[in-house]
Formats: structure tokens, sequence, C-alpha cells
């Protein structure tokens, strides 16, 4: 059994957000196999009804994973209160060689640099990945997906969390390529006339009002919240305004960088220097957009420790284009130290959840069989890190589900793409196809 080939002909890829082809990670020889379950997202509990529901397809790709990378030991990454999902996984547990590693209720453990080091004490070097100190990070659903690559199943299906403003908040398994508005409908819709949707989280994620936008393999979730929350409200203004607010109100007060979990994992982010490049000196975006380059976009800075309530992430993300596109990086002289005061400063959860005014939204969101059942898809052909897939099929074409729809060419870093439903081809661009039952 070549397990990288089974896994690169499912088109698995990090299905936690970074969607990175897993079959590459397969290739390594590491020490660890680290699972993040930790799903530090507000409000989304997908991989908790998953880790719960699942145990058992999780922990044989993580068995798998380890006899490919030939790992000594597996630190399985969960928040000490999931207690439900601690006791399954620990009970499929059969090589000897996994341990859980507990997390607390803090934003963002599930960062990869944050469970690398709280599994295994290494820190990644600047730029570098957690390769590079031996381990390979993963997704619970990740695993799971590993799992039934061996059976020679397809991702075909993502498992998704639908939380916020809708009457029956729940997880459960959907054809990828469903639309927005069909999650939507299998929750029996919203509870409030007018609303965002943020996809994969209110952190990390994005707000979108297009409900034609279709579910992806990196896609954990939507949560619904009221067009006139906080939270939609400063999301959608535009870069322009972020910037002008920014410019005239940062005071320069630096509790975004005290607060920056790279910052006091030891990396030379500094938030509120980059807020300078805004305008506040006349020394030129270089010199200050250099502080955003290690930066992990988690959004704490602008959503939890600005007290002006202003956008230092976004202005970061706005420092990190700007030094790629002059070809610039930033190479950090000091060695990587983690900071003595870091566990002073994490930020439990619901404090964060109260800061940003969701708590009230916060709900269980449980496991069930039933699924949507969406009359057509529109399935992307690149939902991954590398190049995009190349369509192999025709208009007019009967496909099945678990059909080779995208592919990529020999020698190059993507994934596989496969219909989700079965039917007939009735769209086929270098974007997308779409099938129709």
């Amino acid at each position: 059994m070549d397990l990288v080939k089974k896994i690169f002909d499912a088109g698995v890829v990090g299905a936690g957000g970074a969607g990175f082809p897993t079959h590459v990670k397969a290739k390594s020889k590491v020490e660890f196999v680290l699972v993040n379950g930790a799903e530090c997202e507000p409000l989304i509990h997908k991989d908790f009804e998953l880790m719960k529901n699942f145990a058992p397809d999780i922990v044989n790709g993580v068995d798998l994973m380890m006899k490919q990378t030939t790992a000594r030991k597996s630190y399985f990454g969960i928040k000490e209160k999931n207690t439900a999902a601690i006791e399954v996984i620990e009970k499929n547990y059969t090589n000897g060689k996994i341990e859980t590693c507990l997390l607390g209720d803090f934003y963002p453990s599930g960062d990869e640099y944050e469970l690398v080091y709280s599994a295994t004490k290494r820190l990644i070097p600047p730029y570098g990945l957690p390769l590079d100190v031996g381990c390979v990070v993963n997704n619970v659903e990740t695993f799971y997906n590993i799992s039934r690559a061996i059976e020679d199943k397809p991702v075909t299906q993502k498992f998704v969390c639908i939380a916020g403003c809708v009457k029956n908040p729940s997880s459960f398994f959907v054809p990828i390529g469903t639309t927005l508005k069909e999650l939507i409908e299998h929750v029996g819709g919203t509870t409030v006339p007018d609303y965002g949707v943020f996809v994969s989280g209110i952190l990390m994620g994005k707000l979108t009002f297009d409900l034609s936008e279709v579910v992806t393999k990196t896609m954990a979730g939507i949560i619904v919240l009221p067009a006139d929350h906080y939270l939609v409200d400063r999301t959608k203004r535009s870069t322009e305004s972020k910037n002008r607010i920014g410019k005239s109100a940062c005071d320069q007060c630096s509790y975004c960088t005290e607060f920056c979990p790279r910052y006091l994992l030891g990396y030379d982010v500094q938030p509120h220097k980059v807020m300078r490049s805004l305008g506040f000196t006349t020394t030129g975006q270089a010199v200050w957009n250099q502080y955003a380059d290690l930066c992990c976009s988690c959004g704490l800075c602008s959503l939890y420790a600005c007290p002006e309530d202003l956008y230092p992430r976004e202005a970061c993300d706005q420092g990190k284009v700007e030094n790629k596109k002059n070809g610039q990086r930033y190479e950090q002289q000091k060695p990587v130290k983690v900071h003595p005061i870091k566990e002073g400063r994490r930020v439990p959860l619901k404090q964060l959840m109260k800061r940003i005014d969701v708590l009230q939204f916060d709900a269980h969101t449980p496991y069930t069989k039933n699924s949507p059942n969406p009359s057509q898809v529109k399935i992307l052909l690149k939902q991954h890190v590398g190049v995009s897939a190349k369509p192999v099929v025709k208009l007019g074409d009967v496909v099945h589900e678990g059909t080779l729809i995208g592919d990529i060419e020999e020698g190059k870093l993507g994934a596989k793409v496969h219909a989700s439903i079965s039917g007939r081809v009735t769209h086929v661009s270098d974007e997308f196809v779409r099938i129709a039952k």
C-alpha cells in the first residue's frame, strides 16, 4: 500500500483552513505527528463533534501517518474542557505511541506554532515549518480523510458547523460545492431578517453577504450574525476607512504587540510599529512593514488588544503584501525565545467572546446525519495551496460522486478535485466545474 499515492489520489488537503496538500507532508520523515484538535475560533465546534463521533477513523489516520513518516510519537492536541471528545479519542489509542496534549481554553491555541511549542517545547524558526523541528501537523478532519483515502474514498464532502443566528445550529457533512444559501436553509433559516455571514470564523475567516458562495475543502463552517452587529459593521469597512481611522487614532500604546501570540513566542512581530506605516512618520513603509512579516493574522490585536478598536491585523496583512510585492523579507536578528510573561498574557476564549459581543450566540452544534441534498454543485478547481487543478471533464459528461474532475500536472504542487454528487456536467472553466443532478 502506497499511502502517499492514496492520499494524493483522494485529493486530501489540510482541512483546518490552510489547504496544504497532505500527500506532500506524508513524504516527510519526522519525530512527531501532531494532531490539531484545538479548535479555538469562537462559536465553531465542528472538530469537537467530529472527534466525538468519528474517533476511530481519526486515530486510524494518525496511526497511518505515523507509520508513513516513521514518527516515534504523536501528540493529540485537544482542549482540556472537551472531556467528551477526550474520553472517546483516548479509548482508540492502540499503538502506545499517542499521547494527549491537553490545551487551555485560550485563543489561538490552535495556531500550529503554538501547538508545536505546547506539545514538544520546540520553536519553529522564523518563516519555518513544523517540519523544521521534526514535526508534521494536521487537523483532525485531515486525519479522518486520510483514513478514508486508504479505502479509496476521495474528499467529496466537508464537515461543517453552522452557528449564530440560525434556527437549528448544528454540524454535518455537506457535498463540496453546496451554496451558503443551502446551508442556511438546511438548518431552518435565520432568526434575523438582515445578516452577514462569516465564513470559517469571525477572527480568521471572512465576512460575506453573497450566499451563492460555495463550500470548499477548507471551510470550517459559517457564523450568521445580525447586520447591525459590531463585528459585521467594523469588518465591512473599506481598507481606506480602516487606514484613515488607524492613522488618526493610534497612540502607539503597544498593547497590540504585548498581546500578540507570535511576539510572546519570541518572534519579532510588532503590530504597533506596523501601524506607523499608515503615515505616522516620514520614514517610509519599508521601515515599519518589516515587523508584519511574521504575523499569523490571528486577529487578536484588532479584536481584543487594541483599546481604540483599530485595525493592526489589517495593517499587518497590508504590510506583508507590500513586502512581497517589493521583494523584501525581514530577517529576525535575535534568537527565538519565549517571552517570560507569555502564560500571563494568554487570552481566555470566553473573555475574547465577551469583548467581541458574541457570547449570546455560543450554542451547542450537535452532529446530525442529515445532510443538504443540493440539486447542483459548483466545485472550485483551486481549493488548496499550489496550482489550480485542470478540468478533465467536458460539458455534458455524466459523472458519479467521486469521479475525478480536476487533475494536477505532474511535478506541480496541488490536489485533485472530485465530483461531490452524481449528475451531468453543465459548466467547465479554468475556475470551476458545475454538476447538476
